[in-house]
């Protein structure tokens, strides 16, 4: 198993909102706002459904980026 270093608070990342800008605040592993107990299942059982077919095999962390400021969000994949 991998470790994603958003999740473990290892660093922070620093992505533009496409849309106006802005600085995109993570809001954490996407695949924890699939159902109310995501968050304490296994991580590489919830790759293998998180509509990341690739995730798994590449070691990458699909996380909730959103904008403050316009509301926009997307998915941004880190590297564990």
């Amino acid at each position: 198993m991998s470790l994603c270093p958003l999740c473990n608070g290892l660093r922070k990342i620093h992505v533009n909102c496409p849309e106006c800008g802005s600085n995109l605040d993570d809001k954490g592993k996407f695949m924890d706002y699939a159902d109310d107990y995501s968050a304490y299942m296994d991580i590489d059982i919830l790759k293998e459904n998180d509509g990341y077919p690739q995730s798994l095999q590449k070691g990458q962390c699909p996380h909730l980026m959103k904008c403050s400021e316009c509301g926009h969000d997307e998915v941004v994949l880190v590297q564990e």
